[in-house]
């Protein structure tokens, strides 16, 4: 089982969970609806789980974990445009709920850190299979 797998599964799972209080944060539904929304969480979930489902066999799917390294930089990318359109209402937002300022402070950072580990940790299997 591959730490980091396991790491970025339960990240996704519980980082959802707990940030939409169990899907009932209506502030963080609100704030990127396209993105975050219930059903966005659903998936993220679902994205968490997919970790999670290879962590044991992760040498064997390569082009997998570039599928995973490719959905953290949409995320990446979706969390710099939000900062640039929407960064301004932090301080407003951490007024109104610290647990979902923290989130939209810190999600697109997790996953720069956990998209680099899916290009480093694919690249490292390609590299082994030579």
């Amino acid at each position: 089982m591959h730490p980091g797998l396991i790491a970025a599964g339960l990240t996704n799972i519980l980082g959802v969970l707990i940030f939409s209080r169990g899907f009932s944060n209506s502030l963080l539904n609100q704030l990127f609806p396209a993105l975050f929304g219930n059903w966005g969480l659903i998936c993220i979930i679902l994205w968490g789980l997919a970790y999670l489902s290879v962590a044991r066999s992760y040498r064997h799917v390569p082009a997998l974990l570039g599928v995973f390294a490719a959905e953290k930089a949409v995320y990446v990318v979706s969390w710099l445009a939000w900062l640039v359109h929407c960064g301004a209402r932090l301080p407003q937002i951490w007024q109104q709920d610290v647990l979902t300022a923290l989130f939209y402070c810190l999600y697109g950072f997790l996953d720069l850190i956990f998209g680099v580990f899916f290009l480093n940790l694919m690249l490292k299997v390609l590299r082994s299979e030579r």
